[in-house]
C-alpha cells in the first residue's frame, strides 16, 4: 500500500534513509536545489555504487516566471539563452552560500558533496527547454530490476525534505516506476539539459567550505578590492571634461571621478585635499562634468576674499553659474534661482548649525534638492560634530545611510539596545552616528562622502623618481615637472646671557 509522506508525520528525509541503504544508483529531478540541503542525504548518496543523477528544472525564479507569464512571453530556448542561464544559476548557487552562518555539519557536507562532483559520483543538470517543476525521487534498488519511485511537490531542500508540510507518495508497482524512469531519461537525455556540475565544483572551492585555507594576503586583496568598489565605479562610470584632460595631474583627474561618483549616488561630497593638492581645480572639473552630463548649472558660495579667484577659473573653464559671497547669503538665497550644482568653498566655517548664514543654506539646498560640494582642507576642528553639521547641509536627519555607527552601537550591547535609547533616532542615519564618540565610526562614515589625500599619499601612490638626482617629482601632460621639496633640517644657534 502506498505510503504518504507530508513532513508532519511522515519526512521525506527518512522515507528516503530508509530505502537509501538498499539502492545502488539513484536519479533525482527538483524544482529547487538548495546546496546546503544536501547534507540530509550525502552520506547515503556516498555509499551508492552507481552514484546519483541530479536534474534541475526550475532555473528561473518565481517572480521572473510571473512576469513572463503576465507579458504573454514563451521564447523558445536557444544555446546562447540556454548558456547565459547555466551561469545565472551558477551565481545564484554560490548566493546560497553566503545566507546565514555555516555550521560544522554544513562544512562536511559541501567537502562530502564536492568530492562526489569531483569523482562523478553525482552528476548535475539544469533542465533549460522549458520550467519544469516536477519532483521525482528514483531508487534503483539492489534487488533485481526493481524501482521504488517517491513522486510529489518536495524540492532537495530542508524545506523540502523535512521542514514544511508537502504531500508525496512512494510507487512501488514496478509499470508505474518504469514510465518514470523513461519520463526522467527523455529529460536527462535533451540537448538542452546542460551539465552544470564543474560549475558547482567552482562554486564550492570558492566558498568557506574549501578545503585548502585562503591565505590572509589573498583575503586582504579582497578587502581591499571590495572598499575600493565606489572609487572604481566612479573612474569607470564618469568621463573627464576634455577641457581638463591637460589641466589636471593623475591624481587630481582620478578625485574627479571618485567626487563625481559620490555627488551622483549621495548627492553630496566633501573634497577635503590639504592646502596646495588643488580642491578648487577639482571641484570645478567635477561641476563642469554635470554640466556636461546633466545640463547642470553651478552656484559657488565662498568667502568674499575668493570670489575673484572663483569668477577667473568660471571664465577660464567656461562654467555656467552664479558666485556669491558667504557673507550675503541671508539676504540673496531666499531669492536666487535654482542651482543644481552648489559648490560651498571652506565649507569648515558652517560648522554652527545655528548661525543665520548655515539656515539660509540649508534652506536653499533643500528647497532646490541641490547636489552639494563641500571644499574644505579642515573640516574637523574640536569635536566630530564639526563634520556632521557639515554634512547635515544636504543630509536629511532620516535618510538611510546604509549603515550604522557600529563601535558605538556595539558598545551598547547590539541594535536592540540602542533602538531602546534612542528612542528617536533612526539606527542608520546622521543622527545616530552623532551619538558616537568612536573615530572607527566616523572613519566610516566619511568613507561614503571624504575624497581626501596628503601630500605623502601623492608622493607615495603617484610621483615618478628622477633618475639623475632620486628627487619625487609630478609630471604634467605637456612634461613638465613639478618636484617635491626636499626638507632639509638647519641648526639654529642661539645665544643666552645667564647673569
Amino acid at each position: 500500500m502506498p505510503k504518504i509522506y507530508d513532513n508532519i508525520e511522515h519526512n521525506l528525509s527518512t522515507g528516503l534513509q530508509e530505502v537509501l541503504p538498499h539502492t545502488q544508483k539513484i536519479d533525482l529531478c527538483v524544482g529547487y536545489f538548495n546546496i546546503r540541503g544536501w547534507k540530509h542525504i550525502a552520506s547515503e548518496i556516498d555509499t551508492l555504487i552507481g552514484g546519483c543523477r541530479l536534474l534541475i528544472g526550475m532555473q528561473k525564479m518565481p517572480l521572473d516566471l510571473i512576469r513572463e507569464q503576465y507579458a504573454y512571453q514563451n521564447t523558445p530556448i536557444d544555446n546562447s539563452s540556454a548558456v547565459a542561464r547555466k551561469k545565472e544559476l551558477a551565481e545564484e548557487f554560490r548566493k546560497q552560500l553566503t545566507i546565514g552562518v555555516p555550521t560544522e555539519e554544513d562544512e562536511r557536507a559541501l567537502r562530502l558533496l564536492l568530492h562526489q562532483l569531483k569523482n562523478e559520483k553525482v552528476v548535475v543538470k539544469l533542465h533549460l527547454r522549458y520550467p519544469l517543476h516536477a519532483k521525482l525521487y528514483l531508487c534503483y534498488l539492489k534487488e533485481r530490476n526493481k524501482i521504488e519511485a517517491f513522486l510529489g511537490s518536495s524540492n532537495l531542500t530542508f524545506s523540502g525534505l523535512q521542514g514544511q508540510g508537502e504531500l508525496n507518495i512512494d510507487v512501488e508497482e514496478q509499470d508505474a516506476a518504469r514510465k518514470l524512469e523513461k519520463w526522467f531519461e527523455d529529460r536527462w537525455a535533451d540537448k538542452f539539459s546542460l551539465d552544470i556540475s564543474k560549475e558547482l565544483i567552482e562554486v564550492i572551492e570558492n566558498s568557506w567550505a574549501r578545503e585548502v585555507p585562503i591565505s590572509p594576503y589573498h583575503i586582504y586583496l579582497k578587502m581591499i578590492y571590495h572598499l575600493s568598489s565606489e572609487a572604481r565605479a566612479g573612474i569607470s562610470q564618469f568621463n573627464l571634461p576634455k577641457i581638463f584632460e591637460k589641466e589636471l595631474l593623475d591624481f587630481q583627474q582620478k578625485a574627479v571621478l571618485v567626487a563625481a561618483k559620490y555627488l551622483h549616488q549621495r548627492n553630496g561630497v566633501l573634497i577635503g585635499d590639504v592646502v596646495g593638492l588643488g580642491k578648487t581645480i577639482t571641484a570645478t572639473a567635477v561641476a563642469k562634468l554635470f554640466e556636461e552630463d546633466f545640463f547642470f548649472e553651478t552656484l559657488v558660495i565662498c568667502p568674499k576674499n575668493l570670489v575673484e579667484m572663483w569668477e577667473g577659473y568660471f571664465h577660464k573653464y567656461q562654467l555656467r553659474g552664479r558666485i556669491i559671497s558667504a557673507s550675503v547669503v541671508g539676504r540673496d538665497l531666499p531669492t536666487l534661482r535654482r542651482y543644481r550644482v552648489v559648490i560651498i568653498d571652506e565649507s569648515h566655517n558652517l560648522r554652527n548649525p545655528h548661525t543665520q548664514a548655515y539656515l539660509a543654506i540649508k534652506e536653499y539646498l533643500t528647497k532646490n534638492e541641490s547636489k552639494v560640494i563641500l571644499l574644505s582642507a579642515t573640516p574637523y576642528n574640536k569635536t566630530y560634530l564639526d563634520l556632521s553639521s557639515q554634512l547635515r547641509l544636504f543630509l536629511p536627519d532620516d535618510q538611510d545611510l546604509g549603515t550604522v555607527p557600529q563601535q558605538y552601537v556595539a558598545h551598547l550591547g547590539g541594535e536592540p539596545y540602542f533602538v531602546a535609547k534612542h528612542t528617536d533616532t533612526f539606527i542608520r542615519s546622521i543622527k545616530a552616528f552623532e551619538k558616537s564618540e568612536y573615530a572607527e565610526d566616523w572613519q566610516e562614515l566619511m568613507r561614503m562622502f571624504l575624497v581626501r589625500r596628503t601630500r605623502s599619499f601623492v608622493k607615495n601612490h603617484y610621483a615618478k623618481t628622477d633618475t639623475t638626482n632620486t628627487r619625487k617629482y609630478l609630471e604634467f601632460t605637456d612634461g613638465s615637472r613639478s618636484y617635491f621639496p626636499e626638507r632639509i633640517p638647519k641648526k639654529m644657534e642661539y645665544s643666552f646671557d645667564v647673569a
